[in-house]
């Protein structure tokens, strides 16, 4: 299902179904600052373990990435002293990953591995829903191979096309990009950027 959404004034009724359709474990791909991406409610394992098995990956061996809709909602699900606090105080929304210690609060798949990737897109759409659902949303650039045409990663109709068997819904939030998000590793005793994407952080 391709659905059309706009930076605001978006029908309520239609973001209530989106937050229902991910209450109830669905799948959705969504537009971010960065690429496309694909994500669930993060709390539901189950629906973790099938965007782990579209992207290929092993969440005992991949980090996994939430996106949250203000600090104070990250405080719940990553640890942050002061100096992190302030630096993503800085720098978010935005385009950039930050790499933190997971807490308790996350279900026993994030558990596997200490950290998780913090999330707070510079995009007002998956924000809200984040906000509606009171809860992070699982994300991951959707699968997308250089050899391939970019409007299957960067056009909502392309987009829907291929990966519309796979997901509950394509959210379509205009044309996207090819960008990545800047990856700042914030587990050591000083800042490590581990990659560096569109984002240019600020200390």
């Amino acid at each position: 299902m391709l659905l059309k959404l706009y930076e605001k004034n978006n029908d309520p009724a239609v973001l209530e179904k989106i937050r229902e359709l991910l209450e109830n474990g669905g799948i959705m791909i969504y537009p971010t600052d960065t690429m496309y991406a694909i994500g669930c409610h993060a709390m539901k394992e189950r629906a973790v373990e099938r965007i782990c098995r579209i992207k290929g990956i092993d969440p005992k061996k991949n980090n996994l990435s939430v996106i949250c809709y203000d600090l104070s909602n990250i405080s719940h699900y990553a640890k942050m002293d002061n100096a992190t606090f302030k630096l993503m105080k800085r720098n978010l929304p935005g385009p950039f990953t930050f790499i933190l210690e997971g807490t308790s609060r996350l279900p026993k798949i994030f558990r596997s591995r200490k950290e998780i990737g913090i999330r707070m897109p510079d995009h007002p759409v998956v924000l809200e829903i984040s906000r509606l659902l009171d809860a992070p949303i699982l994300t991951a650039s959707i699968p997308y191979d250089d050899s391939e045409d970019s409007g299957y990663a960067t056009e909502p109709e392309l987009i829907e096309e291929k990966w519309g068997n796979s997901v509950d819904l394509v959210i379509d939030g205009g044309t996207g990009s090819l960008d990545v998000s800047t990856v700042v590793d914030c587990t050591g005793p000083d800042f490590e950027i581990v990659r560096q994407g569109i984002g240019t952080l600020e200390f």
